[in-house]
């Protein structure tokens, strides 16, 4: 049996309208064409398929019986046009959304906030990459990143999610016993604890610029352990390892739990933030716009709280 060629799409979209509606001007109002332009596509099909579809029966229009065989084949090929179209659409609303972070962000600032997205929008499955590498949006699949850096990313919309500033953390227990850390020149007895996750911010003190600033040159601010994670540092710190010095959005969490605890009250500013990055366009997708409304809602009640709270 041979394999007969398809018809032009047009002319079984006009087959299909005419045929619901056994009316050409109905159907011509439907698709915002002409009636001679319906009548056109249908002597197109005819012609093509050899076959005639219609006839007219007292000036009523009447499916042959080839027409009534096919119409439900094609029809239904519609409706599964329709909804492969609609699952385009949808991508924008539920499924997976992919977002790419730094990691000690991940950990420390978003997930402890997730459950809250997720409660809202359990129709969005969230995927969480930690990743300080750059992202390739489309080769990727990444929907949204969020980085930490001057803001400077060719290409891209990127909005500035929160400013940071770094501080002196530590666990309570340093602060009991004979080598109580009870002032600055106490960090003489104590082990501080290094970040040297590869930031590139000249503005972030290291412990020997943070100490000569505090008037205690005296002390070696070189010594101690090094990390190559926040997250790390701070982790230490709650450990009662040693002091931190700590960027303010991620020892929060351990702050307000009672891990740490900022023995002095100075917090240094720094020039890098945290940046909410996309491509332009993937905006217009749902879950994406909801996304990036919740995290700076969230960023924003974060920074307010921070902002209310001596330093």
């Amino acid at each position: 049996m041979r394999r007969r060629r398809l018809p032009p799409l047009n002319s079984l979209r006009a087959f299909e309208a005419v045929a619901r509606h056994l009316s050409v001007t109905k159907a011509a109002d439907e698709l915002a064409v002409t009636p001679a332009a319906v009548s056109h596509q249908i002597k197109t099909i005819e012609d093509h398929l050899e076959i005639e579809l219609f006839q007219r029966t007292k000036g009523i229009l009447l499916l042959t019986d080839a027409g009534q065989a096919i119409l439900p084949g094609i029809r239904d090929g519609f409706e599964s046009l329709q909804a492969a179209i609609e699952q385009i659409d949808n991508l924008g609303d539920a499924g997976v959304l992919t977002i790419s972070v730094a990691p000690s962000f991940a950990a420390k600032w978003l997930l402890p906030r997730l459950e809250r997205f997720q409660a809202k929008y359990p129709e969005i499955d969230v995927r969480v990459g930690a990743s300080m590498a750059l992202t390739d949006f489309h080769s990727d699949g990444v929907d949204l990143a969020i980085r930490y850096g001057a803001g400077r990313y060719p290409d891209l919309h990127c909005e500035r999610l929160l400013e940071e500033t770094v501080f002196p953390v530590c666990s309570p227990k340093l602060l009991k016993g004979k080598q109580r850390l009870d002032a600055v020149s106490a960090l003489k007895d104590q082990t501080l604890l290094h970040d040297d996750s590869p930031d590139d911010d000249p503005s972030c003190p290291s412990w020997t610029m943070w100490l000569k600033a505090a008037g205690a040159s005296d002390i070696d601010g070189t010594r101690g352990p090094r990390f190559n994670q926040s997250s790390l540092v701070v982790e230490a710190a709650a450990l009662g390892r040693g002091v931190a010095l700590a960027k303010a959005s991620l020892a929060a969490a351990d702050l307000a739990e009672g891990r740490l605890i900022k023995p002095f009250g100075t917090a240094v500013p720094v020039d890098f933030a945290y940046w909410l990055v996309y491509p332009e366009p993937k905006l217009a997708l749902r879950k994406v716009a909801l996304f990036a409304d919740w995290l700076k809602s969230e960023a924003s009640a974060f920074a307010g709280k921070a902002g209310s709270q001596p330093v």
